[in-house]
This record gives structure tokens, sequence and C-alpha cells, in this order.
């Protein structure tokens, strides 16, 4: 059974499980201001929902890759859409700044910002 960590909270969840469900289910939102009342709901349309993931997750999908290389998000900056991410293993997961969290370069947000 995977293990998601965010910040000092620390998830079980089942391997192939969406990392936005498992962060929603855990009463974690990953979305920052008004991005957590409007979004796409986990269709990989809106890219409100990126966060920097450390561990083994499925490959991007064709609509993640595409979001991703859309402004405001950068293709270099290696997020991935937590409604698109199928956990595969232990995660880390962190969430950036910014009405889709695409400022990776500065300090990331915390539970509840």
């Amino acid at each position: 059974m995977p293990t998601v960590r965010y910040g000092d909270r620390e998830i079980d969840c089942e391997r192939g499980d969406a990392l936005r469900d498992v962060l929603l289910d855990a009463g974690i939102v990953p979305h920052n201001g008004a991005s957590k009342r409007v979004n796409c709901g986990g269709h990989g349309t809106c890219g409100t929902c990126a966060v920097a993931v450390d561990g083994p997750t499925s490959a991007p999908t064709a609509r993640e890759r595409w979001r991703l290389d859309f402004p405001p998000h950068d293709a270099t900056a290696d997020l991935r859409l937590a409604c698109q991410t199928r956990v595969e293993g232990d995660l880390t997961v962190v969430k950036f700044p910014g009405f889709w969290g695409q400022h990776a370069d500065e300090p990331p947000v915390s539970e509840g910002d």
C-alpha cells in the first residue's frame, strides 16, 4: 500500500489511485485560492491541481502534457496534474503558489493556504 506525503501528513492509498482523489479524500485540497471552487473537477483541462511529485507515478497523459505546456504553465517546470497522476508507489507531493500552482521557483504552500 503506497503512502503519499504532503507536508507533515502521510496518507495511505491503493496503487493506481488518482493523486487528486487521494488528497481530497484526506481533506487536502490540491488547489490554491479561488481555484478551490473554480476548477475542472479532475478532467485535466484547467491545470489548477499542478503539483511537484517525487516517487513512482503513471506516465503523463497526453492531456496532462498539453495542459502543462500551455501558459501559465511551462513544461520545463517538472510539475504534474494531480487529477491525471496515478500513484504507483510512495510519493512526496509539494504544492506551489499561484492560481495554477505554477510558481515552482517560490517556496511551497502549506496545507490550508
